[in-house]
């Protein structure tokens, strides 16, 4: 579960490659996830400002063999709970 109250962080794991970010392909996916940001921040669902941005999206790259399907391959599980979550 991603956390979009949680600036270049999710869980224990920082830096920008962790920002919180919608990548649109055109400009109605940009507005339609701008405007549902503005619903979720009008809701009071999360305490925090929620911080998650918007861009245009890029060229996407095919991480590497071993990042695919890592936790069928490693074992694990995501360390973001819903319980945390419904906290915020």
């Amino acid at each position: 579960m991603h956390d979009p109250t949680q600036l270049n962080r999710q869980g224990p794991d920082h830096g920008t490659q962790y920002r919180t970010v919608i990548f649109a392909h055109s400009p109605e996916q940009a507005r339609i996830a701008k405007a549902k940001i503005a619903e979720l921040s009008a809701s009071g669902k999360y305490r925090r400002p929620i911080v998650t941005t918007v861009e245009d999206a890029q060229p996407f790259y095919r991480a590497e063999e071993y990042h695919q399907r890592y936790f069928e391959k490693n074992g694990g599980s995501c360390h973001v709970s819903y319980a945390e979550l419904e906290h915020q």
